[in-house]
């Protein structure tokens, strides 16, 4: 019970140094909103990957997610930590992570299933800041999506870079989970791959932190 409590301070700690250090970069070497932002996301994600092997209740999530959306809620309206809020889109998205955090874990618990957790986490922390990046960044031969007349605000290099990316972890974390390379280890990472990537497609304003962990959830929990 200490051990676990220390832990959870320990993160709280963590987490805290994480903005700090990102803000900092924000400040005195200019990066971009966008970048910071998304190296927090990152940074963040990853962190909360041994979850299920560290913490036994839910309960400490909790706490730690209502801590953070608290932090980000006095920050946003008192104009601090602009390396998390200054962007120009409007975006729930850092809200919603802390949430996507506790509701994917809480489902893992309840499953006693680790990969339900640890597998969109992966997949949140790498492929969505890859594909935004990728996506934002390079523009030769990387247009918007144009399907059925209508130009939606995704790249075909950042949804193919996230396609790809979670295929790719997926395909890993199966093998690994089931210690059998086979036909449906394939086919669910390739599904896994398709879902979350049309997760992340029609999300938006930062709905993505939410429906890609927990479209990877229902795949698992239907098909692992």
């Amino acid at each position: 019970m200490n051990n676990i409590v220390i832990l959870s301070f320990v993160y709280l700690v963590g987490i805290v140094l994480l903005l700090a250090f990102n803000e900092l970069n924000y400040r005195r070497l200019k990066v971009k909103g966008e970048i910071t932002r998304k190296f927090a996301h990152f940074a963040a994600c990853l962190a909360t990957v041994p979850f299920p092997y560290i913490f036994t209740s839910h309960w400490y999530i909790l706490v730690l997610a209502l801590l953070f959306c608290v932090l980000l809620f006095v920050t946003q309206y008192s104009n601090k930590l602009q390396s998390i809020h200054d962007i120009e889109r409007k975006s729930i998205g850092s809200y919603l992570l802390p949430l996507s955090i506790y509701l994917t874990f809480y489902i893992s618990y309840k499953l006693q299933i680790k990969l339900i957790y640890v597998l969109p986490m992966v997949i949140l922390a790498i492929c969505d800041p890859m594909a935004a990046i990728l996506g934002m960044n390079i523009k030769k031969m990387n247009g918007q999506i144009l399907l059925l007349g209508h130009k939606f605000n995704k790249t075909w290099l950042g949804s193919g870079a996230f396609l790809l990316t979670s295929f790719v972890i997926s395909l890993i974390a199966l093998y690994f989970n089931r210690e059998l390379f086979d036909l449906k280890t394939f086919w669910l990472a390739s599904s896994i791959a398709l879902v979350s990537t049309l997760a992340e497609f029609i999300s938006w304003r930062g709905s993505d932190n939410l429906t890609i962990p927990l479209s990877v959830v229902v795949m698992l929990v239907l098909f692992l």
